[in-house]
């Protein structure tokens, strides 16, 4: 974004307009763990003295429709929603800022692994959120516009009903709470690979959902209601 913000009018467009608030690593503990003991691991990394158990989901641990469908009550779990919502200071500290700015922020952008997907609400039912001609329109220009540069396909729609239903995920979380874009990207590939992509192809599946996300800014832009 930087890079090309003298020679890319759209990225100009959307810096000059727009605030943009990243964080590389969410699961900052997990991911640690990932490189150094199980390549597989996907929670956080708190303690469970009664289990033994490390670690609650935390793309489960959000209140909306906390430990409901697609959620597990067990320490134990991969998708363990945690003793109480935002248990995880990892969760508790992004929905407080989110909170704080939420009148300013339009949209939320989750990004995960794998499947090819770019998911929009609800999650935790199946139902059409009330802007969903806006958030469907964003998503299937943001798909075509990933599409055009290495030929990769993305299906999109409600996370309930294109991947499975799952509660109290911070993109369900922050729609709730007034953010009227929340998106969930679920990145390459389909399964072939799997969690393990290869290092080949790290930089083009980057290149690729850029300009998906610069499409779905570019769409804030034009205030679709």
């Amino acid at each position: 974004a930087l890079q090309t913000y003298q020679t890319d009018p759209d990225m100009r467009k959307m810096l000059t307009q727009l605030y943009f608030y990243i964080m590389p690593v969410f699961n900052v503990d997990g991911y640690h763990f990932s490189w150094t003991n199980d390549r597989f691991w996907r929670k956080t990394r708190s303690k469970n003295m009664r289990f033994h158990c490390h670690g609650v989901d935390a793309n489960r641990n959000w209140k909306v429709k906390w430990c409901d469908e697609g959620a597990s009550f067990h320490p134990c779990d991969d998708t363990y929603c945690g003793p109480f919502p935002e248990s995880e200071p990892e969760v508790k500290a992004v929905a407080h800022f989110l909170r704080k700015h939420r009148k300013q922020i339009k949209a939320y952008l989750s990004f995960h692994a794998y499947a090819q997907m770019l998911l929009y609400p609800y999650s935790y039912k199946y139902a059409t959120i009330p802007n969903f001609n806006c958030v469907e329109s964003a998503a299937y220009n943001a798909v075509n516009a990933l599409q055009s540069a290495y030929g990769v396909r993305y299906r999109y729609g409600p996370a309930s009903s294109t991947l499975y239903v799952s509660s109290g995920s911070s993109m369900d979380w922050a729609y709730k709470n007034g953010i009227p874009y929340a998106f969930a990207f679920e990145l390459r590939d389909t399964g072939h690979f799997g969690f393990l992509l290869p290092e080949t192809l790290i930089n083009p599946t980057c290149t690729e959902t850029m300009l998906a996300v610069k499409n779905i800014t570019l769409h804030l832009l034009k205030k679709c209601h």
